[in-house]
């Protein structure tokens, strides 16, 4: 699945598009059957934890440093990297057009324990807890030019992944 082509592709092409490619990791708490992700401090946006990885960084461990940077969480129990799609969307932290390839991690949590986070200057957000349908429902009422199709498309593989390893047992994919 390395190649652009052989991957899904979301959002709509924007003029002076930035390229940078990373990944996110889809979040879960089988104690609580809960999902962590970032909330944005000026909206009601939810963010999956989620940011660059340079090109010299193994893809895995720049998305786990993102998650304990981003959120505290370090615990964790399981990790599959679940899906790759190359998308256009705006960066709304950081107000520019993206286009990117992006890796998505499924990450299960063996504890909700949390170290300092690490946040940069832009990064405004808290850490939340939020079910699946409260996921799909907010990207989806934002999703008119795409930017959430490939978060859409990264929870819905990692809930059927999750539930056929047997920690998720709520959510309905």
């Amino acid at each position: 699945m390395s190649a652009d082509k052989a991957i899904p592709k979301f959002g709509t092409p924007r003029e002076n598009e930035e390229r940078r490619d990373g990944g996110c990791a889809v979040v879960f708490d089988p104690a609580t059957q809960l999902f962590a992700v970032n909330k944005h401090d000026d909206s009601e946006l939810l963010i999956l934890i989620s940011g660059g990885v340079g090109p010299e960084e193994d893809i895995q461990e720049g998305i786990l440093r993102e998650v304990t940077e981003e959120s505290g969480l370090h615990d964790f129990l399981y990790v599959e990297r679940i899906a790759e799609a190359m998308t256009h969307y705006y960066n709304f932290a950081k107000k520019v057009n993206r286009v990117g390839h992006a890796t998505c991690l499924l990450v299960i949590l063996r504890s909700t324990d949390t170290v300092a986070t690490h946040l940069e200057a832009h990064e405004k957000f808290t850490l939340v807890w939020a079910t699946a349908e409260e996921l799909f429902a907010n990207w989806r009422t934002r999703n008119e030019h795409g930017d959430y199709g490939h978060w859409i498309y990264f929870l819905d593989r990692a809930i059927a992944r999750a539930r056929e390893l047997g920690y998720d047992t709520t959510s309905a994919s």
